[in-house]
């Protein structure tokens, strides 16, 4: 078994520290608010009062941290008692800017980082399942596999490039985002009209256009018969604004951009072409 340390007791760092203690490794936890690693002790983790005490002997690190500063801090912090060819695989949704010249520099000075988001809950990272990605060179990812696929459902390997997974999870992030926003603008225009919540989502039970399918559309547009024009997509979203009122997050946006497309000539273009422009 291995001895892993596990920086930043947030809900998926506990969860990963608990799947990982359930597997029989040694587990020492930190975090900045120390109450909150006292479920993990409970259940035989060590509790480290200093990222270098956490990572003293260990034989990975993971760090699960809110922000950039969060993890050039314990890094820094850490890297007295770190273990020569030690990895240290950072879990937190970073910065794509800041990610490549972390790497660079902690590489070029002979630690090994290695950028890995998730897309987890905290379920999730208990029961190892959900999606884990990775970037770097081909020789980590050889290195890692077997030990990240233990700690999900499926790891996906991006490529050489440092922060491929970076952006890659910021751009996953931002459609489980912008589609949650929406259903709240379809929820209010169901209010305001006399639709309930559970016949909106028993439409898309049966109704159910994907972001893959939509961005396909989108791509394919120039090359294809139209099949919704942009001015018959603007005249429905009016009806949408109509019928919702005040309060929407999402379509007062999009019907901003529908004009903008539409004075700039793209009315009777596929509606679609909006991903595009």
């Amino acid at each position: 078994m291995d001895k892993v340390a596990v920086l930043g007791m947030g809900l998926l760092g506990r969860g990963f520290a608990e799947n990982l203690r359930s597997k029989g490794h040694e587990v020492r936890v930190w975090n900045r608010t120390a109450s909150r690693c006292a479920p993990l002790a409970e259940q035989g983790a060590i509790v480290a009062e200093t990222p270098a005490d956490a990572v003293r002997g260990a034989d990975r690190v993971h760090l699960i941290l809110t922000a950039d500063e969060a993890v050039d801090a314990v890094i820094d912090a850490l890297r007295p008692a770190l273990g020569d060819g030690v990895y240290v695989v950072d879990h937190s949704t970073n910065l794509p800017a800041k990610v490549k010249p972390r790497f660079e520099a902690l590489r070029a000075e002979g630690l090994r980082y290695v950028h890995a988001p998730v897309f987890m809950g905290p379920a999730n990272s208990r029961e190892a399942t959900g999606l884990m990605l990775l970037s770097g060179p081909s020789a980590d990812e050889a290195a890692l596999r077997p030990r990240l696929e233990a700690m999900t459902g499926r790891l996906i390997y991006l490529g050489e490039e440092p922060d491929k997974a970076a952006k890659i999870k910021i751009t996953g992030n931002g459609m489980l985002i912008m589609l949650t926003a929406a259903m709240g603008d379809l929820f209010k225009m169901g209010a305001a009209s006399g639709v309930s919540r559970e016949e909106i989502l028993s439409l898309f039970e049966q109704f159910s256009p994907t972001a893959a399918g939509m961005g396909q559309r989108a791509l394919a547009a120039e090359d294809r018969p139209v099949g919704f024009a942009m001015t018959m997509a603007r005249k429905d979203v009016g009806l949408m604004l109509e019928t919702a009122g005040d309060g929407l997050t999402v379509l007062p946006a999009v019907a901003q951009a529908m004009d903008r497309a539409i004075e700039e000539g793209d009315g009777g273009k596929d509606f679609s072409v909006l991903a595009t422009r």
